[in-house]
């Protein structure tokens, strides 16, 4: 007697949670780091750094926010 095996179902395909999931981790990622960016480069002047009264951050990207046109001095 011959077995025979009942056909095998086709893969659930992947439902969009997926990928907007990621979506979303990216853009919140992105926009971190573009904060964390902007507050070194635009707002950290070293008196108020969140590293406390350290000048290494604003003097690292000094020429980079004069060529952006945030005023530091």
């Amino acid at each position: 007697m011959s077995s025979m095996s009942a056909p095998s179902a086709a893969p659930a395909s992947t439902p969009l949670v997926l990928p907007v999931t990621k979506a979303v981790l990216w853009l919140v990622g992105a926009a971190v780091v573009a904060l964390a960016v902007y507050y070194f480069i635009g707002v950290d002047q070293g008196a108020y750094s969140v590293f406390g009264n350290d000048m290494h951050v604003h003097e690292f990207v000094h020429d980079a926010r004069h060529f952006l046109g945030f005023p530091c001095h």
